[in-house]
């Protein structure tokens, strides 16, 4: 009996053994394939950054989409057309704004650094719209009879041409008090005239026959 337990300690020893080995050289294998991809996928992370300008004018381009075609991952420019972030190296990234046409760029795969800079150009997309023409009535003819036909109401042209009558000018002029200009011309003429007249008597225009035709003519 003793040897029977005997031999089925030592088999059960052997198998624990066994499978402890098993385990250490799974878990070995595991530890050797895991380091190897993170620092496979550690050396193919890269700092991207740089600027997007415009082609016309070499302006930055604000605000600037900037993502990864695949992943879609990446950022936005920023006022100045600069951006930065992580990608891989063989990325394709696409750059997309508003009014400029979407570009793609390349990142070399076979960069040796870590960091990769550049100012991207981007293209003016200029869109040609079809002309509209809008007519307020079916037909050009029936537009020409509305036209002419219309009675225009009494409103602010009309006024406007009642109060540029000559009888309604003439009215608001006479009631319309002589300004600094009127008072010096006529302040000038009163003086004029009496330094013409200096040691004399004026004329008396009451029997001159002109005079008499201007004051009937005005």
């Amino acid at each position: 009996m003793s040897l029977r337990y005997s031999r089925l300690f030592l088999y059960l020893s052997k198998k624990d053994k066994f499978r402890s080995m098993k385990y250490c050289i799974s878990l070995f294998v595991i530890t050797v394939f895991s380091l190897g991809v993170f620092s496979q996928s550690d050396s193919d992370l890269i700092q991207f950054s740089g600027v997007v300008v415009s082609g016309d004018s070499l302006n930055p381009v604000p605000y600037c989409t900037v993502v990864d075609k695949v992943t879609k991952r990446g950022t936005v420019s920023d006022y100045f057309g600069y951006f930065s972030f992580v990608a891989h190296k063989g990325d394709s990234i696409r750059f997309s704004s508003v009014g400029f046409k979407t570009s793609y760029f390349v990142i070399s795969d076979t960069l040796k650094g870590d960091k990769y800079s550049l100012i991207h150009v981007l293209s003016t997309d200029t869109i040609m719209l079809p002309v509209a023409v809008i007519y307020p009535w079916p037909s050009k003819e029936q537009f020409a009879e509305a036209f002419v036909n219309v009675e225009i109401p009494n409103d602010d042209y009309k006024r406007a041409i009642h109060n540029l009558e000559q009888a309604e000018m003439k009215e608001r002029a006479d009631g319309i008090p002589m300004d600094g200009s009127m008072n010096f011309n006529y302040q000038m003429k009163q003086k004029r005239s009496r330094l013409y007249y200096a040691g004399q008597y004026p004329s008396n225009n009451l029997l001159n026959p002109i005079a008499w035709a201007k004051f009937i003519k005005s």
